[in-house]
């Protein structure tokens, strides 16, 4: 997953350090764990070099907090030195769990919030860090990514306005549509997906799939989810097919127009297994009928594999869905909050991207190329090959290790 070999010699811009914000906090302390790793491995005849000054810590999470007054107000603070530093600010906009007191209530804090801790984090930064860059694994409202009508454009608001208040770099995962960078042209925008860690994760756990167009396909729940799922049939030689999602535009329930039914376009998928591949679970009956249709059509099994995973209707429809065999497994990363009951479901599995994280932040830290990182088509050929030739039984340690479980 890291490879060192590119960064051996080559100078860190500044200093690193992390602000991990409580919404992402267990995700934060697993990345700076690996960073901790990393930094023991590349360099180490360059550590008493001036332009490597704290490279090598064992740990590079800044002390910072964002505590509230009793009126339900906030505010950032840093507790040590960040002048001149690299700072990477990491949080998960779509933690649910986190509550502050206002005015003798609990309130839950919601995206808003979050995104407003970290303004007030770069806002007492003050300028004095080196480079600012925000990890926000999902993009803050970066479902209202275009204006259909009289409705503000929130995600593009955003990326402008964290440009304008210094940002040199916005880091996230699977954007909705990664065209919304260009609300600001001159601030970084990488955009990150997670193929070769549901395959890792998949394969882990199903120790019988053949992985080959007779008896796999690839499906996306709807159109705007086909490039995704062409690149990962592509890499695995699959087939691909989609959904196409009929809605009724005549009515909004619930923000958005219903959907009247899924009329599926692709090749015959009876017994084959099927990976359905899309970037967000959010209430999940759109996902549920999909995978509901595919078993009506024979498919053999079927396994969802989502980036974000939200369930914001709770998992009770999941459950009942389970218990019918609609679906077999549920994929989802680590880079959202996820309730503790989830983690008990049979079905459930996560993929750990605390690693590749962590080597995005080390490379970004090097100035060094990201397509390092980005591009991770040989690493899903080399796991397929082990798998194939059925490797990961004699080699099962490394194998959790790769897949970060």
């Amino acid at each position: 997953m890291h490879n060192s070999d590119h960064l051996e010699d080559v100078m860190q811009v500044a200093p690193l350090k992390l602000v991990v914000h409580d919404s992402i906090a267990d995700l934060g302390r697993q990345v700076n764990e690996y960073l901790v790793e990393f930094r023991k491995q590349v360099n180490q005849g360059n550590l008493d070099s001036p332009a490597f000054l704290g490279y090598k810590a064992d740990d590079y999470i800044a002390k910072c907090d964002c505590p509230r007054f009793g009126s339900g107000e906030g505010k950032a603070e840093f507790h040590e030195s960040i002048r001149g530093k690299d700072l990477f600010i990491l949080a998960d906009v779509v933690n649910h769990s986190l509550t502050y007191p206002i005015n003798g209530f609990t309130n839950h804090m919601s995206p808003d919030d979050i995104y407003q801790d970290v303004k007030r984090v770069i806002a007492a930064a003050a300028g004095k860090a080196h480079r600012l860059t925000v990890i926000m694994p999902f993009l803050y409202e970066s479902r209202q990514h275009k204006r259909y009508g009289r409705e503000s454009l929130d995600c593009a608001y955003a990326i402008e306005e964290l440009s304008e208040m210094g940002v040199t770099n916005i880091i996230t995962f699977d954007a909705h549509d990664p065209r919304v960078q260009n609300s600001a042209p001159l601030c970084g925008f990488d955009n990150f997906q997670a193929p070769d860690q549901f395959i890792q994760s998949l394969l882990h756990y199903e120790k019988d799939l053949v992985i080959d167009k007779n008896n796999l396909v690839v499906i996306c729940p709807d159109e705007g989810a086909l490039p995704r799922a062409v690149y990962f049939a592509g890499v695995l030689g699959v087939d691909t097919g989609m959904f196409y999602k009929r809605r009724d535009y005549s009515k909004v329930v619930g923000g958005k127009n219903p959907i009247v039914a899924h009329e599926f376009l692709g090749d015959d998928v009876d017994g084959k297994d099927v990976i359905v591949i899309d970037d967000i679970i959010s209430s999940g009956g759109s996902m549920l009928d999909t995978a509901k249709q595919l078993k009506s059509m024979n498919a053999k099994r079927v396994f969802i594999c989502c980036t974000f995973g939200l369930f914001t209707d709770g998992l009770e429809m999941f459950d009942e869905a389970y218990e019918k065999c609609y679906f077999d497994r549920i994929i989802c990363t680590n880079l959202n909050y996820h309730t503790p009951d989830l983690y008990n479901r049979p079905y459930f599995i996560e993929a750990n991207m605390s690693k590749f994280l962590a080597s995005v932040i080390d490379f970004m830290n090097h100035d060094a190329a990201m397509s390092n990182v980005h591009t991770p088509t040989e690493k899903i050929n080399n796991i397929l090959s082990r798998y194939n030739n059925r490797e990961f039984e004699e080699e099962s340690v490394e194998f959790d290790h790769l897949a970060g479980i």
